[in-house]
């Protein structure tokens, strides 16, 4: 009689996050119809069961993907402001990233902001809080406290709504073909608007002009 095969026991150097990267893939291959823990597991070599060591549904997986971007967003906006130290110069190098990060991490970015996201987990809130307060708290240097809400999100809009063009196609690939093009435009877009951002700076400027 054959002896039974003992199970090897369950090994894997970092099971969550191979099991993102293969989310990450399967989203940019098929688009989020197509996402399963069962396809994940396959593509990471385990098992079907053992992706709910970590995420208990589709919608769990979702949202650690947008955590993981948010958190990534905001290292890259904090890196982009390393150095500058004129407030306006901040948030605008915090936009030029956000257009950066849009393209180089599409995945992530739509993960992000998708309606099909439910009611965020503890660490999808901290992390997409994180994002926000740094975008406020960069408004708020310009404009001061009372105004950073409402001027970071008229900010906000600037990037964010160029990733989306960007993201959609909706630009020449001169303009928007490689993450140094994108960010290049970034900047120069961002760098002509004149919103309650850039009223600060000429009204600042004005002043200066009178004291003299």
């Amino acid at each position: 009689m054959a002896r039974r095969r003992a199970q090897k026991p369950y090994h894997h150097g970092d099971l969550r996050s191979a099991l993102l990267d293969a989310a990450v893939a399967l989203i940019g291959e098929h688009g989020l119809a197509q996402l399963s823990l069962r396809e994940c597991a396959r593509r990471a070599g385990v098992s079907h069961a053992a992706p709910y060591r970590h995420f208990a549904d589709k919608a769990t997986l979702l949202l650690a993907i947008a955590a993981e971007g948010f958190s990534r967003l905001t290292a890259a906006g904090l890196a982009a402001m390393e150095g500058l130290t004129h407030p306006r110069d901040r948030i605008d190098a915090y936009g030029v990233a956000y257009v950066r990060f849009a393209f180089e991490h599409p995945v992530h970015f739509r993960v992000m902001f998708t309606g099909e996201l439910g009611e965020p987990t503890m660490e999808a809130q901290r992390c997409a809080d994180a994002a926000f307060d740094l975008l406020i708290d960069s408004a708020a240097a310009v404009v001061g406290a009372d105004a950073a809400t409402l001027a970071g999100v008229a900010f906000w809009s600037i990037p964010h709504g160029l990733a989306m063009l960007i993201l959609d196609g909706r630009l020449p690939p001169e303009h928007a073909g490689s993450a140094d093009a994108a960010a290049a435009l970034a900047r120069a877009v961002i760098g002509m608007w004149r919103g309650p951002l850039g009223r600060v700076d000429d009204e600042e400027a004005k002043a200066t002009a009178r004291d003299t």
